[in-house]
């Protein structure tokens, strides 16, 4: 969970952080996290608010689960979602197998397969428009046991991030997380044909070849297989200025926007648009209509987590097709690459970078001229 959504979260379920390392997630701040660009380490840098809170999703949602269904106020209707009632152009309830569940608001939080666009068009109502990213990615996620207490780990969490051909055969991103149980969780991807890391074997020789902490996690004993995934592409549904949507209706979550799961923005793109949501519905807003002021909302924080996860893919997927890119599409990549090289050894820039990647600023900020005056400055100063 990245800060963002962490802070979201307790804001909501305050004390969820402190039950959750009770019940063994692991906390990692800056003195124990560590991220790496192309094998080289960015600068350390201290920030209390760049906290991750680490563990196994089915962990962190079984434990928000039970938060959630203990409130008074909320109960389960067990069932599988077959349609919405419309009334009027507003979505007044939920039709499922045996029957219907009234309602005064829906939210469509029904994942990357959700089927409210097929819903809206069978009550002829517009659908949102969708976009596609080709995106073939390939990863595998291994987990095994993690013999020294979290207490006592120097680093708890890392990530490795390779350009084009500069990382190992068939690696693109890496990452590890100390998790509840006394486990490693480990990723490595990779993009198009390479698929590293499908037996353990193949697993352990991508991690040799990561930031030492990654073979020494892999040293330890599985234990599960090691899971594979393959997604072929990024999408995301665009809410905004339709002119036949319903009132009553919104969605978010996967079911809006699924990015490159690599980066670990889904949970907390989440947590950020329920706080557009949570904004919007404590405005007093006119129900009858068309929720398009959380729209509006919503799409800031879709763009930004789009454009993290997206503009690297986006790059690599140019280069292996010989793609050249547009001038202005050049420059920022050109931007981007001096303020990571920045980040190596300049402590302030790499905070700016993490407040982006944590989702606690917007990308909007890598354009701030103060911070570009500062790479600009550690870069001439560095010697290639």
């Amino acid at each position: 969970m990245l800060p963002a959504g962490l802070h979201w979260i307790e804001r909501w379920l305050p004390g969820f952080t402190q039950r959750a390392q009770d019940l063994g997630a692991v906390l990692s701040g800056t003195a124990t996290s560590i991220t790496a660009f192309d094998g080289r380490l960015q600068a350390a840098t201290h920030d209390d608010r760049h906290v991750l809170l680490m563990a196994s999703r089915p962990f962190l949602e079984a434990r928000i689960r039970e938060r959630v269904t203990a409130l008074p106020n909320v109960r389960v209707v067990r069932a599988r979602a077959a349609g919405l009632v419309v009334r009027e152009d507003e979505v007044r309830g939920v039709r499922h197998a045996d029957g219907v569940v009234e309602a005064d608001f829906v939210v469509d939080a029904m994942g990357r397969s959700s089927r409210l666009a097929e819903w809206l068009g069978d009550a002829g109502l517009e659908k949102p428009r969708l976009e596609r990213l080709r995106n073939p990615i390939n990863y595998a996620t291994a987990l095994f046991e993690r013999p020294t207490p979290a207490a006592d780990l120097d680093v708890a969490a890392a990530i490795a991030v390779y350009a084009q051909g500069l990382g190992a055969t068939g690696l693109s991103v890496a990452s590890l997380n100390a998790i509840e149980d006394d486990q490693w969780l480990v990723l490595v991807m990779g993009y198009g044909q390479e698929r590293p890391g499908r037996t353990l074997a193949e697993f352990r020789a991508a991690c040799s070849e990561l930031p030492g902490v990654f073979a020494q996690a892999a040293s330890g004993a599985p234990t599960r297989d090691i899971a594979t995934y393959h997604q072929g592409e990024s999408r995301r549904r665009d809410f905004t200025g339709l002119r036949h949507f319903p009132a009553r209706l919104v969605g978010v979550g996967d079911s809006v926007a699924s990015f490159n799961p690599a980066y670990g923005q889904g949970m907390s793109s989440a947590a950020l648009q329920a706080s557009c949501l949570s904004a919007y519905l404590t405005s007093g807003p006119d129900l009858s209509v068309p929720a398009e002021g959380f729209f509006d909302l919503q799409q800031v924080v879709v763009d930004a987590a789009w454009s993290v996860s997206t503009g690297g893919d986006t790059e690599r997927l140019e280069a292996a097709a010989g793609i050249e890119p547009p001038e202005e599409v050049r420059r920022q990549r050109q931007v981007l690459r001096q303020l990571l090289e920045a980040g190596l050894v300049d402590p302030f820039v790499a905070r700016a970078l993490n407040d982006i990647s944590y989702m606690l600023r917007h990308p909007a900020a890598m354009a701030d001229p103060a911070l570009l005056e500062r790479a600009a400055a550690a870069t001439s100063a560095t010697p290639h």
